[in-house]
């Protein structure tokens, strides 16, 4: 886990300083697109707003003063770069439990929302209770059931931890596009408010049936992997920015990528992975500024297959 993080902070390092030397945007618009509020979406069951940015948090797997440290940073850049989604699982290791003390520490629970996940065979009252400790929260924002595998799941037991004020928000998540099928086959019996699943410039197959049943079916959506496990930035090492992504405020091939995704009106909000604030910062900025139409994201898609 930590050795995946760390090639996707060299390459990434990369590219942000080649997007920095070459200055491609004008600096009035890359100014103003850094200090614009970061834009939010409603979550179709409720009306509520999330900015379209959070963080995912598989990358803090194990405690130590390090990770906590990463984590903290982060955070603190997420919160005062106006995000607010943290997403963890009952299963990353330490993270839920770091993310408590963290939360703690900062005072900052008011100003965050808390996704989690629970495993098929953690739907008791035992599960919701255990990540309700270890986060040291009283109410658990949206909880979902990890890496769906049967297209019968019920989502029951999260229904009832939901009427009795646990949490806010019921889903339902993979990160296979091999089971994108099932978890819609859930989605449209169960009806959860979220689903979460993976999508970025390279793995698009979301965009021909999960991303459009989701917003027929009024389902939020949010994205995991929008980075492709730094699979993008290898892609475009030592390559330059093209100059028409000024037109979409795209200032780093990070930004690109993200508002590539965020440019699909059925995304709710992306939440990458990181353990640098910087990232955090560069990510943020994908979320501020104008998004790319349609012609401009099929013009983003020949370019990246090009290289």
């Amino acid at each position: 886990m930590q050795a995946r993080h760390e090639t996707n902070s060299l390459t990434r390092r990369h590219a942000l300083a080649l997007a920095g030397a070459i200055g491609m945007l004008p600096f009035g618009r890359a100014g103003a697109a850094a200090e614009a509020p970061l834009i939010a979406r409603e979550i179709p069951s409720t009306g509520e707003r999330l900015p379209v940015l959070g963080l995912g948090t598989d990358d803090y797997f194990t405690d130590s003063a390090p990770s906590r440290a990463a984590l903290s940073a982060v955070l603190n850049t997420l919160v005062t770069g106006g995000a607010s989604i943290v997403d963890t699982a009952s299963d990353y290791g330490d993270s839920e439990k770091m993310l408590g003390a963290v939360i703690a520490q900062a005072g900052s629970r008011a100003r965050l929302f808390i996704a989690t996940k629970l495993e098929t065979d953690e739907l008791s009252k035992t599960g919701v209770q255990g990540s309700l400790q270890r986060l040291g929260v009283s109410k658990i924002d949206l909880m979902q059931v990890h890496n769906v595998r049967s297209a019968g799941q019920s989502l029951a037991a999260l229904r009832d931890w939901k009427a009795q004020g646990l949490i806010r928000y019921v889903g339902i998540t993979t990160s296979e596009t091999s089971q994108h099928d099932v978890l819609e086959a859930v989605m449209r019996h169960e009806k959860p408010d979220f689903i979460q699943l993976n999508y970025s410039m390279r793995d698009r197959e979301a965009e021909n049936r999960l991303l459009p049943a989701a917003a027929q079916s009024g389902v939020a959506a949010l994205i995991n992997l929008p980075l492709g496990r730094s699979s993008l930035f290898r892609a475009v090492q030592g390559k330059t920015l093209p100059e028409w992504a000024r037109e979409f405020d795209a200032a780093t091939w990070g930004q690109f990528f993200l508002k590539y995704v965020l440019g699909n009106e059925a995304v709710t909000a992306a939440i990458p992975g990181t353990r640098n604030p910087e990232h955090m910062a560069d990510n943020l900025g994908a979320g501020r500024g104008r998004l790319p139409n349609a012609a401009q994201r099929q013009r983003m898609v020949q370019y990246f297959e090009a290289l």
